[in-house]
Formats: structure tokens, sequence, C-alpha cells
């Protein structure tokens, strides 16, 4: 059953509450009762390599039911508990859902980013106490288990760490080939503190049946960090009611055992672990996961409507960033089975979301969530009116509160009035967000609404839309960078006063992060000078700035701290006009104003541009503009 209105959502709550739904506990329980039901079904294929007519592994829903409950008998016969945490540093592979989901029913599961910095991984190890690490046993093309060994030298918990080779999905002659081609790291057991061991052969020795006893009920299942950026990282908390809620969502508005979903997303992300797997546990849906690194995989976009119709898709899961990519491609292949696509992470342009549709028939849905919340929160309705720019309708059981502060403290916004964007749902853990107790502080609106930090307004049809973020997080693609690393960096130089980073708008990855800096009275150096000490000071290869702009005076409160809202004007001005320019496009952006309703608006004028014509270069960006 779907919901195409607001009214129909609040019916459909009417009924009964979200406790009277009746769904398992556990995830152990949830996964069992799907795997009655349909085990003989397809439930996950991986393929190594893109090609449509590639070999990929596929596995039902009964043999995968058996895997992940041999994934967490191992890792209880390793000493993990139900608080003790599983970190995973893996690509995409069947062995990383198998460590998610066994992870979680054993212990408290811990996916971690691949593409971090080993101090970085080796700082999430020691923030959620990491007993065992699973990461890829040294392959070509990759440094994974490199960067893996070095963050476990700093990581003292970690005990064992459990290899999976992906030469197990290579047929001869390349699977001869790579034990050639392997890196070598045999002093790694002699520099770190854990066992290595491998773990398909670990994972076989395991009964086929739970060999303990299953969790009595609700509980914390995973630990998930946000961001990414140097320094202690927070980690939020997952229990097992977030994770089914998702699923729940899924099984009953999206998905059932007929469909079959593209996902070449992380399983390292939200998205992908909670919105997508959670989904499939919960329907019986099939699950589809292209090369260990999704989208990033060699030929991904390349042979992506050729997956599409080899495996029969009927839902796409994208962000936009993936469709900019996808939409230089031709549509060279029978997609008329796909029903609809699902994009997160990040605003859609409108130029962008009006050309995927008119070039694939493909119908685009525009979703809200986040990390802190387990993720799903509002979704533009599959059947109903789709408010392109809004991020849609909440889910059942989910209250979306918009709150201002006021003399009297904080208190809610009028229907279209700017606010924080707090969130009330089963995916909320109220006063438990994160692991560290003093970063729940003040994080919580009348005690169980969760202060996202973003901003946005509700209209009066329940839409809600972002328009801004409090916190000032730069969000490239949907990876989270803290602007603190950047302006630390930069501040290193001897020659800089004040630095302020912030997002610049992108056609590609909806933002970019651009540094704006101030100079200390009477030193000399260029903004390419400064943009070379940052590449090297920047530790985080996706934080380096793309643009840095040396001004006579940064913009600054009246206590003196850099005010970001001018900075973003300022880079919303210089991106829209050197588009408008590389256009041949005679307009330009005379300002930047603040609207109430829209936050940040490009004022435009024309000077003989065709209006059209302006508005295909400028509806490749999230943030608005008008005529003036």
């Amino acid at each position: 059953m779907g919901f195409a209105t607001a009214q129909e959502c609040a019916q459909f709550e009417s009924e009964m509450t979200y406790k009277e739904r009746g769904m398992p506990a556990t995830l152990f329980a949830l996964l069992t009762q799907t795997a009655g039901k349909f085990p003989t079904h397809n439930a996950i294929s991986y393929q190594l390599f893109s090609g449509a007519k590639d070999p990929a592994e596929t596995v039902t829903w009964g043999t995968f039911l058996t895997r992940v409950t041999q994934a967490a008998n191992m890792f209880r016969a390793l000493g993990i508990g139900e608080d003790d945490t599983i970190a995973y540093v893996l690509p995409n592979c069947n062995e990383a859902l198998y460590t998610f989901l066994g992870g979680a029913i054993a212990g408290i599961v811990n996916p971690i980013n691949p593409l971090l910095e080993p101090e970085q991984i080796a700082s999430i190890l020691r923030e959620t106490g990491a007993k065992v690490v699973v990461t890829l046993k040294p392959f070509p093309k990759t440094d994974v288990p490199q960067k893996v060994a070095e963050a476990v030298r700093h990581a003292p918990n970690v005990n064992t760490v459990l290899e999976v080779d992906l030469n197990r999905y290579l047929t001869p002659p390349k699977s001869w080939i790579v034990p050639f081609l392997r890196p070598k790291m045999a002093d790694r057991e002699h520099l770190a503190h854990a066992d290595y061991l491998c773990f398909n052969k670990e994972m076989r020795k395991q009964p086929t049946q739970l060999a303990f006893a299953d969790s009595a009920g609700d509980r914390v299942a995973c630990y998930f960090h946000t961001g990414g950026t140097t320094g202690m990282p927070k980690v939020a908390q997952h229990k097992y009611s977030g994770l089914i809620y998702n699923g729940w969502i899924g099984s009953t508005l999206l998905f059932t055992e007929t469909d079959n979903i593209m996902c070449p997303l992380p399983m390292f992300h939200v998205f992908a672990c909670h919105v997508i797997v959670m989904a499939a546990i919960a329907s019986g849906a099939h699950v589809v996961f292209p090369t260990p690194q999704g989208y990033r995989g060699d030929g991904v976009f390349d042979n992506f409507w050729k997956l599409i119709e080899r495996w029969k898709i009927s839902f796409i899961i994208t962000v936009p960033t993936a469709v900019s990519a996808l939409m230089q491609r031709p549509v060279d292949a029978d997609i008329s089975s796909v029903k609809t696509a699902f994009s997160g992470s990040a605003p859609m342009p409108m130029e962008l979301f009006n050309r995927f549709q008119s070039t694939s028939g493909v119908n685009i849905v525009e979703g809200y969530g986040l990390t802190e919340a387990t993720c799903l929160v509002a979704c533009n309705p599959v059947e109903g009116e789709k408010q392109i720019g809004s991020v849609g309708l909440p889910f059942p059981y989910t209250d979306i509160k918009i709150i201002q502060s006021s003399p009297n403290g904080l208190q809610d916004a009028e229907t279209g009035e700017v606010g924080e964007i707090c969130v009330s749902s089963p995916g909320v853990f109220p006063g438990n967000t994160y692991t560290e107790t003093a970063k729940n502080a003040d994080l919580y609106y009348r005690d169980i609404y969760l202060r996202t930090g973003d901003l946005g307004r509700m209209d009066s049809d329940g839409y809600l839309w972002i328009t801004g973020r409090a916190k000032d997080l730069i969000i490239r693609g949907g990876h989270n960078i803290d602007p603190a690393e950047i302006e630390e960096a930069v501040l290193g130089h001897e020659a800089v006063a004040f630095a302020g980073a912030i997002g610049q708008p992108d056609a590609h990855s909806g933002e970019l992060p651009c540094v704006y800096v101030e100079l200390v009275d009477g030193a000399q150096v260029s903004e390419v000078e400064l943009l070379e000490y940052c590449k090297i000071h920047v530790h985080e290869r996706a934080a380096i700035p793309k643009a840095l702009t040396i001004l006579d005076a940064l913009p600054k409160t009246a206590v003196g701290k850099v005010f970001k809202p001018d900075l973003r004007k300022l880079a919303i001005t210089r991106v829209y006009n050197a588009a408008l320019e590389n256009a041949g496009q005679a307009a330009r952006v005379e300002s930047v104003v603040d609207d109430k309703h829209k936050g940040l608006v490009a004022q435009v004028s024309l000077q003989g541009s065709d209006p059209d014509a302006v508005g295909h270069v400028l509806g490749s960006f999230t943030r608005p503009w008008e005529q003036v």
C-alpha cells in the first residue's frame, strides 16, 4: 500500500499504531520470517565486474539466512557479545552483507568507509571499541588492506582481523594470475597485535543454525559514523527497531518479493544498509550490487542500462552525481522493467531531474533521511504528486516539527516558515543518538524530536522543503566534509589571518569545498600558492578545496566570527556567472538574497539572454534563481 497525499498518510496512521503492525522485534527474527516465506527466491546478486554478461554470484533467501547465521556464529565464537563491536572496512561484496547482518545479530556492527585515511579509520575503531575487523585480503588495485593494517596498529582493542579474498569471485585464468600480483604484506601480523584469519574459512566452520539465543528484544545493533573528517568522529547508534522500521517502510509502501532493485551504493552508508537491504529483508525483494565500488566501479556507468535489462530491474537506487554521469551516456538497452528511480543524499537540480525523466522515461523520486535518524524521514510519493525540489511527505509514523528561536525559547514555526527540521520516528533514539553522552546535549526538541541541523519548511500540502543547513557541513555528492578541517589547514600558513570554508555550488556533486581567506597585514602570497599548500595539509582528499579566494577582509559578525552566509552568496555569484559565461550567455547574477521560503536565491539580470537558455544553465545547480 502506498500513500499519495499527507491526508492518506494520516489515515494510514489512524488505522493502528506502528507497534500494532506486528513487526518482529529482532533482525534475526525478521530475516528468518522472510527466508521462510521465500526460500528459493533470489535475495542478492553480486558482480565483481560491470559487464552485462560478466559472472555473478546469486544467493537465495534460504542460503542467505544460512550464511548470515554462520557469520553470526563465527563472531560469537571469536568472543563477541551483544555489547561488543565488529567493524568492517570493505567494498561491496556478498561478505559485506553477511558481516553487516551477522554482526548486528551477534553484537554491534560498525561499517566504515574504506575511502577514509588510516588515522580516520583508527579513530573510529577506538571510538567504538571494535574487537573484530573484517576487511580485504591484499588484492591488486586496492589499498584498503594496507590502510586497515595501519589503522589496527593504533586500535588496541582489535584482537582479530578477518580477511575477505575477492579472488574467489574470479574465474581462470584471472584467478590464477592474482596470487602473482597480490601486494605483499607479510609483516602485518608482526606490526599489529591482532590475529589475521580467513573470513570464509572461519565462517564455513560454523553451524547453519543459530548457536546462541537471539536477543530478547530491542537493542543497539549498529554504529554508523557521520562525516569522516579527522579528529574524534560522531558515532550514531541504531537499534533493531530503527532498522526494522526502515524495512517496514520499504516492504509496505515500495517493494514486494517480485521486485529487483539495483543498488550501486556502498555498504558503509545508511542508504544502502537500512533503506535498501532492510527493505529487501522485510519484503523479499532481490537486490543487485554491481562491482566492489558500486557507481565508482570501472564500466558501471557505461554498462548501467544493460545491467538494468539483464536483471529486469524495477527500482533504481541513485544519487544526483550518478544521475549526472548517466545522462552523459545513451540509453542503449531495454529498461521497460523500471518503475521508479529513488534519489537521495543531496538535492537534485531541476535541469538534471527533467533531463533524466525525458531521456530515460523513468519516474524519479527524491527523499530525505539522515544517519542520526536511522535514515528514512520523507519521500515524494511514488503514486501521488511530486513537488520537484521538495523531499516529499513524511513517512507514516514520522512526525516533523519546524522550530524557531524566540524570546521564550524554541517554538514551532508557522506553515511555510523556515526553521530547523526536527524529527520524531521509530528510527530516532531520544537521548542516545550518539555514543558519547556529551554529544547528545541540546540535541532534542521536547525531549523526543531530533534536531537535525537542517533548515527547511513545511508547505500547506504537507511537503518538506530543505532550504539550507544550520550546520556548516559541506556535502560533496553525499559525502560530509567538516569545513573546520580545511580552515585549520589553511590557517597553518603564516600569511593567513582568517579563513572560511563553505560548499560552492556544483552541477555534478551538488557542492564542492572552497575557502575564502584574509591575509595577515603586509603578507604576500598568491591564491595558487595557498591552494598548493592546501593540497599538502588537508588530509582528506575529498576536502581539498576546489577554489581559494583572497579577500581584503572576510565578512564577520559583531563578535569577530566569520559570517559564512555572505561567503555563500559570493560563491553562488562566482560559480553561476562563470557557468553563464562559459555557455555564452550575457545574463549575470546581480545579487544573492536570503528568501524567507527558498533560502539563498540568485537574482539574475538577463541582459538580453533567453530565459529558457539561462534556466538550462542554472537549472544544473540546486540553488534557485529568479529574474530581476
